[in-house]
This record gives structure tokens, C-alpha cells and sequence, in this order.
């Protein structure tokens, strides 16, 4: 798959501030129990069993017995050099203060964003409702295309004119072009036009089936040479595939809706 695919989405995930909330969930026993001491402050198995989730993405009873052992080596560490006589001095000092204060807040944040979408009721009404309108916004064609990338304009403008003069697409691609795709004879396979970056998406567009452009493309990638194959009306996705991402779409628009309530109802004040 090239770099440019999945640049925009149709249908889009959750924010990145609520990213997280799909990562570490880790299981904890019913009373945490003291591990070990260092300098007088306990380590709790609670402590010990998100380390451990969090440093191999395993719940902890999947972490062998001798991988427990360094982690524990590990957070024992951490505890001794955050016990010793001048860390309160350390953690006054305004930077500290702040990336623990941010810290602190973020934790919290989630754990508050996470309990709002448990309690998120989608109705498969607003599922439905979500995919007929992602469906209309859609693009009605999909394209199936080649290119050729390479790292300036002219040499992009040579490759044309080899064109002009019959060469073959796919040879080129194959000998000339620094994408990906380039051993596969510039070959993208289809695609709909909001799965590529802008200037790339217009250009295939703008072409006939089998036509090539006149002129180098460029987009963030580089300079390009595309050649549209093929064209298609585009088919949506059957909603049980998407209906997740759906819900997703759906869930995230409530959570917005929830912060701009929180926003408005709030004291806040510059």
C-alpha cells in the first residue's frame, strides 16, 4: 500500500486524546497486596500488574515468571531513584511540576472520556443514519491507476516524453520509479479519490481511462506520473463491515456534543 492511501478517511476513529483508551486496560486482583518495600514506600501488585501490561502489552498473568522478575527489577529502579532525600526539591521544579500536573490530568481525562462511552448507548437507528450519510458524501467513481515517482520535476518531464515516444508505462515504472509500488510496475490496485492526498486524487480525475498525465504531478511524495487504467462506480461497503467504525463515528460526535455542553456550563475564565 502507498504512503498517500488512508490519508482521509471517510469514515474516521476516535480522537487521538481518547487513542489511548483502546490501549492499556489492565486487570487488577480484588485487594492490592505490598510486593516489595524500597526506602520505606510500598510497591502495590496493582503497580506491578500495569507495569507489566504496559511493558509487553500482555495482561500480567500472561508474563512468565522469570519476565515478572526483571519487571519488577525494573520498577524497583524507578521506586529507588524517586525515594531518594532530594526528590521533593526535584518535583517543585516548574517543568517537573507541569509534565506531572499534565500527567495527573490526562490519566484522569481518560479514565472520565472512558466511562462516558461505556455508557454511550448507539441505537442501530443512529448507525443506520451515520452510513446512509457517509454514504452519500462518498465519491461516486473509483479509479484504478499506476504511477511513477521520482525526486524532481524533470526527471518526472523526461519520463513523459519517453511515454510520448511509446515507451511502456509498466517498464518504466518498474526501472525508474522510487515508490513502492514501483517493482509492481506502479500499480495501486483501486482506490476512491479521498484515499489519496489532493493534488494526486485531481489528477487522476481529471484524466480518460488510459490516459497519462502531460505534466508532473507533485504532492508531498515527490513528482509524479500517473496513468488512470481503469474506472468503476464506486460500491459502499456492506454496514456490517463498517458498522463498528460506524459506531466509533456516532460515539464521537456524542462525546463532542458532551464537551461542548461541559464547555458551556462551566466556569471558565482567562
Amino acid at each position: 500500500m502507498e504512503q498517500m492511501i488512508g490519508t482521509n478517511r471517510a469514515v474516521r476513529m476516535l480522537p487521538a486524546l481518547l487513542a489511548s483508551l483502546l490501549g492499556v486496560s489492565a486487570s487488577y486482583t480484588a485487594v492490592a497486596e505490598t510486593v516489595k518495600t524500597v526506602n520505606g514506600v510500598d510497591i502495590d501488585s496493582s503497580v506491578l500488574e500495569f507495569y507489566m501490561q504496559s511493558r509487553t502489552s500482555r495482561p500480567s498473568a500472561q508474563v512468565a515468571a522469570n519476565e515478572r522478575e526483571t519487571l519488577l527489577d525494573e520498577l524497583t529502579d524507578i521506586y529507588l531513584l524517586t525515594t531518594q532525600k532530594d526528590i521533593e526539591s526535584i518535583e517543585k521544579e516548574p517543568q517537573i511540576a507541569a509534565q506531572i500536573e499534565l500527567q495527573r490530568r490526562g490519566i484522569l481525562a481518560q479514565a472520565v472520556a472512558g466511562r462516558f462511552f461505556a455508557g454511550a448507548t448507539v441505537t442501530d437507528e443512529q448507525i443506520k443514519a451515520e452510513y446512509e450519510a457517509q454514504r452519500a458524501l462518498a465519491p461516486p467513481l473509483q479509479f484504478r491507476a499506476r504511477h511513477i515517482l521520482v525526486e524532481s520535476q524533470g526527471e518526472a518531464t523526461e519520463i513523459i516524453g519517453s511515454l510520448d515516444d511509446g515507451e511502456d508505462f509498466v517498464e518504466l515504472a518498474k526501472s525508474r520509479s522510487t515508490g513502492p509500488s514501483g517493482p509492481n510496475g506502479g500499480d495501486l490496485g483501486w482506490f476512491s479519490p479521498n484515499q489519496m492526498v489532493a493534488p494526486f486524487s485531481d489528477a487522476v480525475a481529471a484524466l480518460e481511462d488510459g490516459a497519462y498525465t502531460k505534466s508532473p504531478v507533485q504532492t508531498e511524495f515527490g513528482w509524479h506520473v500517473i496513468k488512470r487504467e481503469e474506472s468503476r462506480e464506486a460500491e459502499a461497503p456492506p454496514l456490517e463491515t463498517v458498522r463498528g467504525e460506524i459506531q466509533q463515528v456516532v460515539q464521537q460526535r456524542m462525546f463532542q456534543k458532551h464537551l461542548e455542553e461541559l464547555r458551556s456550563t462551566s466556569d471558565i475564565s482567562n
